[in-house]
Protein backbone atom coordinates (compact mmCIF):
# COMPACT_ATOMS: atom_id res chain seq x y z
CA UNK A 1 0.00 0.00 0.00
CA UNK A 2 0.94 3.14 -0.31
CA UNK A 3 2.18 5.99 2.11
CA UNK A 4 -0.40 8.11 2.98
CA UNK A 5 0.38 11.36 0.45
CA UNK A 6 -2.78 13.54 -0.34
CA UNK A 7 -2.03 14.31 -3.87
CA UNK A 8 -1.03 10.65 -4.43
CA UNK A 9 -4.16 9.31 -2.86
CA UNK A 10 -6.41 11.25 -4.93
CA UNK A 11 -4.12 10.51 -7.94
CA UNK A 12 -4.53 7.00 -7.73
CA UNK A 13 -8.16 7.32 -6.18
CA UNK A 14 -9.58 8.55 -10.39
CA UNK A 15 -7.32 6.07 -12.00
CA UNK A 16 -8.95 2.98 -9.71
CA UNK A 17 -11.33 2.47 -12.35
CA UNK A 18 -8.35 1.06 -14.78
CA UNK A 19 -8.91 3.28 -17.46
CA UNK A 20 -5.53 5.01 -19.50
CA UNK A 21 -6.14 9.04 -18.33
CA UNK A 22 -3.87 11.85 -19.08
CA UNK A 23 -2.42 14.36 -16.85
CA UNK A 24 -4.75 17.07 -17.97
CA UNK A 25 -7.77 14.54 -17.50
CA UNK A 26 -6.72 13.91 -14.17
CA UNK A 27 -6.63 17.45 -13.00
CA UNK A 28 -9.56 18.13 -14.31
CA UNK A 29 -11.02 15.28 -11.99
CA UNK A 30 -9.04 15.89 -8.96
CA UNK A 31 -8.96 19.63 -9.47
CA UNK A 32 -5.57 19.72 -8.45
CA UNK A 33 -2.83 22.24 -10.28
CA UNK A 34 -1.19 20.78 -13.72
CA UNK A 35 2.33 21.12 -11.69
CA UNK A 36 0.85 18.66 -8.86
CA UNK A 37 -0.25 16.64 -11.00
CA UNK A 38 2.87 16.07 -12.75
CA UNK A 39 4.67 16.01 -9.74
CA UNK A 40 2.09 13.50 -8.01
CA UNK A 41 2.21 11.37 -10.99
CA UNK A 42 5.88 10.59 -11.51
CA UNK A 43 6.34 9.62 -7.58
CA UNK A 44 3.44 7.39 -7.89
CA UNK A 45 5.31 6.22 -11.25
CA UNK A 46 8.72 5.90 -9.76
CA UNK A 47 7.32 4.23 -6.67
CA UNK A 48 5.53 1.57 -9.22
CA UNK A 49 1.83 2.62 -8.14
CA UNK A 50 1.16 3.50 -11.89
CA UNK A 51 2.25 2.16 -15.08
CA UNK A 52 2.78 5.40 -18.05
CA UNK A 53 2.24 5.12 -21.53
CA UNK A 54 5.59 4.04 -23.35
CA UNK A 55 5.67 6.82 -26.15
CA UNK A 56 4.07 10.00 -26.08
CA UNK A 57 1.32 10.78 -27.95
CA UNK A 58 1.57 13.99 -30.69
CA UNK A 59 -2.14 15.72 -30.98
CA UNK A 60 -2.51 19.05 -33.47
CA UNK A 61 -4.94 21.31 -31.58
CA UNK A 62 -6.63 23.87 -32.73
CA UNK A 63 -7.53 27.17 -31.20
CA UNK A 64 -9.57 30.35 -32.16
CA UNK A 65 -7.12 33.30 -31.45
CA UNK A 66 -9.69 35.52 -31.56
CA UNK A 67 -8.60 38.30 -35.19
CA UNK A 68 -6.19 36.29 -35.65
CA UNK A 69 -8.24 33.23 -36.82
CA UNK A 70 -7.62 29.79 -35.82
CA UNK A 71 -3.93 28.62 -35.11
CA UNK A 72 -2.61 24.47 -35.02
CA UNK A 73 -0.20 23.76 -32.49
CA UNK A 74 0.86 20.18 -31.63
CA UNK A 75 1.19 19.00 -28.23
CA UNK A 76 2.19 15.68 -26.85
CA UNK A 77 1.70 13.63 -23.92
CA UNK A 78 1.67 10.39 -21.75
CA UNK A 79 -1.51 8.66 -20.52
CA UNK A 80 -1.28 6.81 -16.82
CA UNK A 81 -3.25 3.21 -15.33
CA UNK A 82 -2.90 2.07 -12.37
CA UNK A 83 -0.43 -0.92 -11.31
CA UNK A 84 -2.21 -2.77 -8.64
CA UNK A 85 -0.43 -6.09 -9.08
CA UNK A 86 2.97 -4.29 -9.82
CA UNK A 87 4.28 -5.38 -13.29
CA UNK A 88 6.78 -4.32 -15.20
CA UNK A 89 4.65 -3.65 -18.67
CA UNK A 90 1.15 -3.91 -19.67
CA UNK A 91 -0.66 -3.59 -23.08
CA UNK A 92 -4.26 -1.80 -23.39
CA UNK A 93 -5.99 -1.45 -26.87
CA UNK A 94 -2.57 -1.89 -28.94
CA UNK A 95 -0.94 0.61 -26.31
CA UNK A 96 2.33 -0.41 -24.33
CA UNK A 97 2.03 1.16 -20.81
CA UNK A 98 5.68 0.45 -18.89
CA UNK A 99 7.09 0.92 -15.47
CA UNK A 100 9.84 3.20 -14.38
CA UNK A 101 12.76 3.12 -15.97
CA UNK A 102 15.38 6.24 -16.47
CA UNK A 103 15.38 5.07 -20.13
CA UNK A 104 11.50 6.16 -20.50
CA UNK A 105 12.31 9.88 -19.30
CA UNK A 106 11.23 12.40 -21.34
CA UNK A 107 14.08 14.57 -22.21
CA UNK A 108 12.29 18.07 -21.51
CA UNK A 109 12.01 16.45 -17.53
CA UNK A 110 15.58 14.86 -17.27
CA UNK A 111 18.94 15.61 -17.41
CA UNK A 112 19.26 14.40 -21.36
CA UNK A 113 19.94 17.06 -23.54
CA UNK A 114 16.43 18.16 -25.25
CA UNK A 115 15.67 18.54 -28.90
CA UNK A 116 15.92 22.09 -28.07
CA UNK A 117 18.81 22.49 -26.88
CA UNK A 118 20.40 20.40 -29.82
CA UNK A 119 19.35 22.47 -32.37
CA UNK A 120 20.08 25.82 -30.60
CA UNK A 121 23.45 23.95 -29.59
CA UNK A 122 23.71 23.68 -33.40
CA UNK A 123 23.20 27.03 -34.73
CA UNK A 124 25.24 29.02 -32.17
CA UNK A 125 28.08 26.32 -33.43
CA UNK A 126 27.46 27.26 -36.79
CA UNK A 127 26.65 30.85 -36.04
CA UNK A 128 29.01 32.07 -38.89
CA UNK A 129 26.62 30.25 -41.55
CA UNK A 130 22.85 30.90 -42.05
CA UNK A 131 20.86 27.14 -42.92
CA UNK A 132 17.70 26.38 -44.30
CA UNK A 133 15.25 24.36 -41.79
CA UNK A 134 15.94 21.58 -43.99
CA UNK A 135 19.62 21.40 -43.52
CA UNK A 136 19.36 21.59 -39.76
CA UNK A 137 16.48 18.65 -39.69
CA UNK A 138 19.10 16.86 -41.73
CA UNK A 139 21.86 17.22 -39.95
CA UNK A 140 20.62 16.45 -36.47
CA UNK A 141 17.80 13.92 -37.78
CA UNK A 142 19.99 11.24 -36.08
CA UNK A 143 19.88 12.61 -32.58
CA UNK A 144 15.68 12.46 -33.07
CA UNK A 145 15.13 15.76 -34.06
CA UNK A 146 12.09 16.12 -36.17
CA UNK A 147 10.94 18.54 -38.89
CA UNK A 148 8.22 20.28 -36.65
CA UNK A 149 10.64 20.50 -33.65
CA UNK A 150 13.20 22.79 -35.86
CA UNK A 151 9.99 25.76 -36.23
CA UNK A 152 8.82 24.48 -33.10
CA UNK A 153 12.55 25.80 -31.54
CA UNK A 154 13.01 28.83 -33.42
CA UNK A 155 9.37 30.27 -32.59
CA UNK A 156 10.03 29.64 -28.93
CA UNK A 157 13.50 31.16 -29.12
CA UNK A 158 13.40 33.95 -31.46
CA UNK A 159 14.88 36.59 -29.17
CA UNK A 160 18.09 34.06 -30.09
CA UNK A 161 17.65 33.27 -33.76
CA UNK A 162 16.66 35.33 -37.01
CA UNK A 163 14.76 33.87 -39.58
CA UNK A 164 13.98 34.97 -43.10
CA UNK A 165 11.85 33.58 -45.72
CA UNK A 166 9.87 34.99 -48.70
CA UNK A 167 8.27 38.30 -48.01
CA UNK A 168 5.35 40.07 -49.13
CA UNK A 169 2.99 43.02 -48.37
CA UNK A 170 1.01 40.89 -46.09
CA UNK A 171 3.59 37.63 -44.76
CA UNK A 172 6.15 36.11 -44.89
CA UNK A 173 6.20 32.33 -46.35
CA UNK A 174 9.04 29.71 -46.39
CA UNK A 175 11.75 29.21 -49.04
CA UNK A 176 11.50 25.94 -51.14
CA UNK A 177 14.20 24.26 -48.43
CA UNK A 178 12.23 25.61 -45.63
CA UNK A 179 13.08 29.20 -43.81
CA UNK A 180 16.36 30.62 -43.70
CA UNK A 181 18.07 30.36 -39.63
CA UNK A 182 20.71 32.01 -38.35
CA UNK A 183 22.34 32.56 -34.63
CA UNK A 184 22.20 36.50 -33.28
CA UNK A 185 25.41 37.17 -31.91
CA UNK A 186 24.09 37.73 -27.89
CA UNK A 187 27.39 39.81 -27.46
CA UNK A 188 26.91 42.26 -30.19
CA UNK A 189 24.21 45.09 -29.96
CA UNK A 190 20.97 44.17 -31.83
CA UNK A 191 20.95 46.35 -34.53
CA UNK A 192 24.61 45.12 -35.27
CA UNK A 193 23.77 41.21 -35.00
CA UNK A 194 20.24 41.63 -37.24
CA UNK A 195 22.59 43.45 -39.63
CA UNK A 196 25.38 40.67 -39.49
CA UNK A 197 22.03 37.88 -39.91
CA UNK A 198 20.93 39.97 -42.92
CA UNK A 199 24.43 39.61 -44.59
CA UNK A 200 24.40 36.00 -43.83
CA UNK A 201 21.09 35.18 -45.19
CA UNK A 202 21.96 37.32 -48.77
CA UNK A 203 25.13 34.92 -49.04
CA UNK A 204 22.91 32.04 -48.41
CA UNK A 205 20.54 32.96 -51.03
CA UNK A 206 23.34 34.83 -53.57
CA UNK A 207 23.32 32.23 -56.44
CA UNK A 208 19.57 32.72 -56.18
CA UNK A 209 17.78 35.20 -59.14
CA UNK A 210 15.69 36.84 -56.82
CA UNK A 211 13.56 36.35 -53.03
CA UNK A 212 10.37 36.97 -54.78
CA UNK A 213 8.91 33.53 -55.61
CA UNK A 214 6.86 35.04 -58.05
CA UNK A 215 9.74 36.96 -60.77
CA UNK A 216 12.21 33.58 -59.56
CA UNK A 217 8.97 31.13 -61.43
CA UNK A 218 8.48 33.98 -64.59
CA UNK A 219 12.28 33.83 -65.15
CA UNK A 220 12.46 30.18 -64.47
CA UNK A 221 9.59 29.42 -67.41
CA UNK A 222 10.90 31.62 -69.85
CA UNK A 223 14.48 30.02 -69.61
CA UNK A 224 12.77 26.96 -70.48
CA UNK A 225 10.66 27.53 -72.98
CA UNK A 226 13.68 29.12 -75.16
CA UNK A 227 15.50 26.36 -74.16
CA UNK A 228 12.99 23.73 -75.87
CA UNK A 229 12.41 26.05 -78.93
CA UNK A 230 16.70 25.42 -79.56
CA UNK A 231 15.76 22.09 -79.18
CA UNK A 232 13.10 22.54 -81.59
CA UNK A 233 10.95 21.01 -79.19
CA UNK A 234 7.52 21.99 -77.39
CA UNK A 235 7.68 22.79 -73.15
CA UNK A 236 4.30 21.20 -71.59
CA UNK A 237 2.60 22.64 -68.22
CA UNK A 238 3.97 19.20 -66.65
CA UNK A 239 7.05 19.83 -67.62
CA UNK A 240 7.41 23.18 -66.15
CA UNK A 241 5.35 22.24 -63.19
CA UNK A 242 7.57 19.34 -62.17
CA UNK A 243 10.77 21.18 -62.53
CA UNK A 244 9.42 23.94 -60.20
CA UNK A 245 7.81 21.64 -57.72
CA UNK A 246 4.41 23.63 -58.10
CA UNK A 247 0.68 22.30 -57.59
CA UNK A 248 -1.62 22.88 -60.62
CA UNK A 249 -3.09 26.02 -59.84
CA UNK A 250 0.65 27.62 -58.65
CA UNK A 251 1.66 26.82 -62.29
CA UNK A 252 -0.96 27.96 -64.38
CA UNK A 253 -0.49 31.40 -62.38
CA UNK A 254 2.75 31.68 -62.96
CA UNK A 255 2.70 30.57 -66.36
CA UNK A 256 -0.28 32.89 -67.55
CA UNK A 257 1.72 35.97 -65.66
CA UNK A 258 4.70 34.98 -67.77
CA UNK A 259 2.86 34.81 -71.31
CA UNK A 260 1.48 38.50 -70.25
CA UNK A 261 4.65 40.08 -69.66
CA UNK A 262 6.86 38.33 -72.52
CA UNK A 263 4.95 38.09 -76.52
CA UNK A 264 7.53 36.65 -77.90
CA UNK A 265 6.11 33.30 -75.81
CA UNK A 266 3.71 31.74 -78.04
CA UNK A 267 1.06 29.23 -76.53
CA UNK A 268 -0.51 26.14 -78.78
CA UNK A 269 -3.50 24.13 -77.49
CA UNK A 270 -2.84 20.25 -78.55
CA UNK A 271 -6.52 18.78 -78.65
CA UNK A 272 -8.20 21.93 -77.45
CA UNK A 273 -7.06 20.50 -74.21
CA UNK A 274 -3.10 20.18 -73.41
CA UNK A 275 -1.20 24.02 -73.75
CA UNK A 276 2.07 23.64 -74.92
CA UNK A 277 4.62 26.64 -75.27
CA UNK A 278 7.12 27.94 -77.68
CA UNK A 279 9.02 30.92 -78.67
CA UNK A 280 8.28 32.72 -81.42
CA UNK A 281 11.77 32.43 -83.46
CA UNK A 282 11.03 28.87 -84.09
CA UNK A 283 10.43 28.59 -88.08
CA UNK A 284 6.52 27.46 -89.45
CA UNK A 285 8.07 24.08 -90.82
CA UNK A 286 9.73 23.36 -86.89
CA UNK A 287 6.32 24.12 -84.77
CA UNK A 288 4.42 21.68 -87.06
CA UNK A 289 6.66 19.10 -86.80
CA UNK A 290 7.10 19.62 -83.40
CA UNK A 291 3.33 19.74 -82.82
CA UNK A 292 2.94 16.28 -84.85
CA UNK A 293 5.14 14.94 -82.48
CA UNK A 294 3.65 15.76 -79.25
CA UNK A 295 -0.17 14.69 -80.53
CA UNK A 296 1.58 11.25 -80.61
CA UNK A 297 2.87 11.44 -77.44
CA UNK A 298 -0.47 12.86 -76.01
CA UNK A 299 -2.34 9.88 -77.64
CA UNK A 300 0.19 7.52 -76.68
CA UNK A 301 0.34 8.63 -72.52
CA UNK A 302 -3.09 10.04 -72.00
CA UNK A 303 -5.25 8.47 -74.96
CA UNK A 304 -7.50 5.62 -73.53
CA UNK A 305 -7.72 6.26 -69.69
CA UNK A 306 -7.75 10.29 -70.53
CA UNK A 307 -10.64 9.60 -72.84
CA UNK A 308 -12.63 7.06 -70.29
CA UNK A 309 -11.98 9.27 -67.78
CA UNK A 310 -13.52 11.78 -69.27
CA UNK A 311 -16.20 9.85 -70.21
CA UNK A 312 -17.22 8.53 -67.01
CA UNK A 313 -17.81 12.54 -65.94
CA UNK A 314 -20.81 12.64 -68.45
CA UNK A 315 -22.30 9.04 -66.85
CA UNK A 316 -23.48 10.79 -63.22
CA UNK A 317 -24.11 13.70 -64.70
CA UNK A 318 -26.19 12.70 -67.84
CA UNK A 319 -28.40 10.34 -65.06
CA UNK A 320 -28.78 14.06 -62.50
CA UNK A 321 -29.90 15.88 -65.17
CA UNK A 322 -32.29 13.49 -66.70
CA UNK A 323 -33.78 12.40 -63.39
CA UNK A 324 -33.26 15.39 -60.68
CA UNK A 325 -36.87 16.86 -60.50
CA UNK A 326 -37.43 20.02 -58.84
CA UNK A 327 -34.19 20.91 -58.36
CA UNK A 328 -32.22 24.32 -59.35
CA UNK A 329 -28.80 23.54 -60.88
CA UNK A 330 -26.14 25.99 -60.21
CA UNK A 331 -24.62 27.84 -63.71
CA UNK A 332 -20.97 29.13 -64.00
CA UNK A 333 -19.84 31.14 -67.22
CA UNK A 334 -16.48 29.81 -67.77
CA UNK A 335 -13.93 31.85 -69.92
CA UNK A 336 -13.67 30.63 -73.32
CA UNK A 337 -16.88 29.03 -72.57
CA UNK A 338 -15.19 25.63 -73.39
CA UNK A 339 -16.23 24.35 -70.11
CA UNK A 340 -19.73 23.05 -69.17
CA UNK A 341 -21.86 25.71 -67.78
CA UNK A 342 -22.68 23.88 -65.02
CA UNK A 343 -19.47 22.60 -63.52
CA UNK A 344 -19.12 24.80 -60.70
CA UNK A 345 -15.50 26.47 -59.60
CA UNK A 346 -15.36 27.07 -55.85
CA UNK A 347 -13.13 29.59 -54.46
CA UNK A 348 -10.75 28.02 -51.38
CA UNK A 349 -9.68 29.64 -47.91
CA UNK A 350 -7.08 27.16 -47.51
CA UNK A 351 -5.05 25.26 -49.72
CA UNK A 352 -5.84 21.47 -50.56
CA UNK A 353 -4.62 18.53 -52.10
CA UNK A 354 -1.93 21.15 -54.22
CA UNK A 355 -5.13 23.49 -55.15
CA UNK A 356 -4.43 26.75 -53.97
CA UNK A 357 -7.07 29.11 -54.91
CA UNK A 358 -9.97 27.29 -56.72
CA UNK A 359 -11.44 23.74 -56.98
CA UNK A 360 -14.08 22.25 -59.32
CA UNK A 361 -17.11 20.16 -58.67
CA UNK A 362 -18.73 18.65 -61.08
CA UNK A 363 -22.57 19.76 -60.67
CA UNK A 364 -24.23 21.39 -57.76
CA UNK A 365 -28.33 21.85 -57.35
CA UNK A 366 -30.60 22.56 -54.57
CA UNK A 367 -33.53 21.02 -53.86
CA UNK A 368 -36.70 22.48 -51.57
CA UNK A 369 -38.15 19.27 -49.57
CA UNK A 370 -41.04 21.28 -48.83
CA UNK A 371 -42.91 24.92 -48.09
CA UNK A 372 -41.35 25.14 -45.14
CA UNK A 373 -38.20 23.20 -45.15
CA UNK A 374 -34.79 25.02 -45.76
CA UNK A 375 -32.66 23.76 -49.60
CA UNK A 376 -30.22 21.11 -49.44
CA UNK A 377 -27.47 21.92 -51.73
CA UNK A 378 -25.81 18.33 -53.52
CA UNK A 379 -22.21 18.84 -54.63
CA UNK A 380 -21.12 16.34 -57.36
CA UNK A 381 -17.91 15.32 -57.47
CA UNK A 382 -16.82 12.14 -60.19
CA UNK A 383 -13.80 9.87 -60.54
CA UNK A 384 -13.01 7.26 -62.70
CA UNK A 385 -10.91 4.15 -60.74
CA UNK A 386 -10.75 2.34 -57.91
CA UNK A 387 -11.66 4.91 -55.15
CA UNK A 388 -9.03 5.43 -51.76
CA UNK A 389 -10.10 6.86 -48.52
CA UNK A 390 -7.69 9.66 -49.73
CA UNK A 391 -10.17 10.82 -52.60
CA UNK A 392 -13.41 11.39 -50.03
CA UNK A 393 -10.95 13.12 -47.67
CA UNK A 394 -9.76 15.21 -50.25
CA UNK A 395 -13.64 16.17 -51.26
CA UNK A 396 -14.59 16.66 -47.89
CA UNK A 397 -11.82 19.00 -46.95
CA UNK A 398 -12.49 21.18 -50.52
CA UNK A 399 -16.19 21.69 -49.21
CA UNK A 400 -14.94 22.37 -45.93
CA UNK A 401 -12.57 25.04 -46.68
CA UNK A 402 -14.36 26.11 -49.97
CA UNK A 403 -15.87 29.67 -49.07
CA UNK A 404 -19.10 28.56 -50.67
CA UNK A 405 -19.68 25.52 -48.47
CA UNK A 406 -17.53 26.22 -45.67
CA UNK A 407 -18.35 27.74 -42.09
CA UNK A 408 -16.05 28.88 -38.64
CA UNK A 409 -17.47 26.77 -35.79
CA UNK A 410 -16.11 27.21 -32.54
CA UNK A 411 -15.26 23.57 -33.11
CA UNK A 412 -13.01 24.50 -35.98
CA UNK A 413 -13.98 25.16 -39.67
CA UNK A 414 -17.07 22.80 -40.75
CA UNK A 415 -19.12 22.08 -43.76
CA UNK A 416 -22.20 24.03 -43.55
CA UNK A 417 -25.72 22.69 -42.71
CA UNK A 418 -27.48 21.21 -45.44
CA UNK A 419 -24.88 20.41 -47.46
CA UNK A 420 -24.44 17.13 -48.49
CA UNK A 421 -21.27 16.17 -50.76
CA UNK A 422 -22.05 13.48 -53.57
CA UNK A 423 -19.16 11.16 -54.53
CA UNK A 424 -19.36 9.21 -57.92
CA UNK A 425 -16.60 6.27 -58.43
CA UNK A 426 -16.83 3.62 -60.96
CA UNK A 427 -15.73 1.45 -57.94
CA UNK A 428 -14.45 1.59 -54.68
CA UNK A 429 -11.61 -0.76 -53.08
CA UNK A 430 -13.52 -3.22 -50.91
CA UNK A 431 -10.30 -4.28 -49.09
CA UNK A 432 -9.84 -0.82 -47.63
CA UNK A 433 -11.37 0.00 -44.17
CA UNK A 434 -11.13 2.95 -41.83
CA UNK A 435 -10.12 2.60 -38.25
CA UNK A 436 -11.60 4.90 -35.73
CA UNK A 437 -10.35 6.40 -32.73
CA UNK A 438 -11.95 2.91 -30.43
CA UNK A 439 -10.12 1.18 -32.98
CA UNK A 440 -13.20 -0.72 -34.29
CA UNK A 441 -13.07 -0.65 -38.12
CA UNK A 442 -15.64 0.46 -41.00
CA UNK A 443 -15.75 0.47 -44.78
CA UNK A 444 -15.63 3.74 -47.33
CA UNK A 445 -19.21 4.14 -47.67
CA UNK A 446 -19.86 3.85 -43.89
CA UNK A 447 -16.88 6.21 -43.43
CA UNK A 448 -18.68 9.01 -46.12
CA UNK A 449 -21.46 8.53 -44.58
CA UNK A 450 -20.16 9.89 -40.72
CA UNK A 451 -18.84 12.77 -43.19
CA UNK A 452 -21.83 13.31 -44.80
CA UNK A 453 -20.68 12.38 -47.90
CA UNK A 454 -22.89 9.90 -50.32
CA UNK A 455 -21.33 7.58 -52.54
CA UNK A 456 -22.53 6.55 -56.22
CA UNK A 457 -21.18 3.57 -57.80
CA UNK A 458 -21.32 2.02 -61.54
CA UNK A 459 -23.40 -0.57 -60.04
CA UNK A 460 -26.07 2.27 -58.81
CA UNK A 461 -26.57 3.60 -62.41
CA UNK A 462 -26.21 0.08 -63.90
CA UNK A 463 -28.87 -1.12 -61.72
CA UNK A 464 -31.66 2.03 -63.15
CA UNK A 465 -30.90 0.40 -66.13
CA UNK A 466 -32.17 -2.62 -65.72
CA UNK A 467 -35.15 -1.48 -64.51
CA UNK A 468 -35.61 0.12 -67.68
CA UNK A 469 -34.98 -3.09 -69.30
CA UNK A 470 -32.17 -2.59 -70.87
CA UNK A 471 -29.53 -5.74 -71.40
CA UNK A 472 -27.67 -7.27 -69.29
CA UNK A 473 -24.59 -7.04 -71.26
CA UNK A 474 -24.78 -3.58 -72.11
CA UNK A 475 -23.04 -1.31 -68.97
CA UNK A 476 -22.33 2.21 -67.96
CA UNK A 477 -18.70 1.40 -67.76
CA UNK A 478 -18.64 -0.48 -71.60
CA UNK A 479 -20.15 3.01 -72.36
CA UNK A 480 -17.42 4.40 -71.21
CA UNK A 481 -15.16 2.46 -72.58
CA UNK A 482 -16.72 2.24 -76.57
CA UNK A 483 -17.72 6.14 -76.81
CA UNK A 484 -15.17 8.15 -78.14
CA UNK A 485 -16.02 11.26 -76.28
CA UNK A 486 -18.20 13.15 -73.62
CA UNK A 487 -21.17 13.85 -75.56
CA UNK A 488 -21.43 10.87 -77.52
CA UNK A 489 -22.09 9.17 -73.83
CA UNK A 490 -25.16 11.34 -73.14
CA UNK A 491 -25.78 10.19 -76.75
CA UNK A 492 -25.57 6.78 -76.14
CA UNK A 493 -27.50 7.12 -72.64
CA UNK A 494 -30.71 8.73 -74.36
CA UNK A 495 -30.87 6.49 -77.39
CA UNK A 496 -30.76 3.44 -74.93
CA UNK A 497 -33.15 4.36 -72.26
CA UNK A 498 -35.94 5.05 -75.35
CA UNK A 499 -34.70 1.51 -76.62
CA UNK A 500 -33.82 -0.67 -74.06
CA UNK A 501 -34.41 -3.83 -75.77
CA UNK A 502 -31.87 -2.40 -78.73
CA UNK A 503 -29.27 -1.44 -76.04
CA UNK A 504 -26.92 -4.24 -76.87
CA UNK A 505 -27.22 -3.85 -80.91
CA UNK A 506 -26.79 0.48 -80.51
CA UNK A 507 -23.96 -0.47 -78.32
CA UNK A 508 -21.85 -2.59 -80.97
CA UNK A 509 -22.51 -0.31 -83.70
CA UNK A 510 -20.95 2.52 -81.53
CA UNK A 511 -18.26 0.11 -80.52
CA UNK A 512 -17.67 -0.69 -84.71
CA UNK A 513 -17.43 2.80 -85.81
CA UNK A 514 -15.13 4.03 -83.09
CA UNK A 515 -12.77 0.96 -84.24
CA UNK A 516 -9.95 2.92 -85.29
CA UNK A 517 -9.92 4.88 -82.44
CA UNK A 518 -8.74 1.83 -80.46
CA UNK A 519 -6.47 0.19 -82.70
CA UNK A 520 -4.91 3.67 -82.94
CA UNK A 521 -4.46 3.54 -79.05
CA UNK A 522 -3.41 0.06 -78.77
CA UNK A 523 -0.95 0.36 -81.39
CA UNK A 524 0.75 3.33 -79.18
CA UNK A 525 0.47 1.13 -76.53
CA UNK A 526 2.68 -1.51 -78.21
CA UNK A 527 5.12 0.80 -79.36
Amino acid sequence: MAPWHPTADKILSVLSDGKPMTSKEISDETRLTQPSVWRGVLRCWEKGLVLRSEKPIFEVVEKLRGRLGYRRNTSSFYYYVVNPRRVESLAIKGQRFVAYDKNYLDARGSKKTSKAQLILTFLKENSARALFSKEIFDALTDKGVKNRDVMGTVRRYNGLIYVRGYRSDERQTPFKEGYLITWLDQNKTREQAIEEAIERTDKALSNRSTTNPVIERIHFIRDRILESSKLRDLASVAFLQSELGLSEYEIENAVNRTLQLYSDLKETKLFNTYRYFYHDSLSGEELKASIAMKENYVRKTKGRENRIGHNWEAVPEWFLDKFTTGAKFWTQEHRLGRMDPQRITLHLLKPVGGRRNNAEVDRVWEVTPGLFSQPITYVLECKWGLIKKKYINDFFEVLRWSKEFGTDTPDGRQVKQGIIGVFAGSSFDPKESVQLKDETKINLSSYASRMNVQLLKASDFNEKLREKGVQKDVTVQKICRVSKGEKEVRSILEVIWNNPDKSGEILSKVAANNESVYEFEKMLEEK
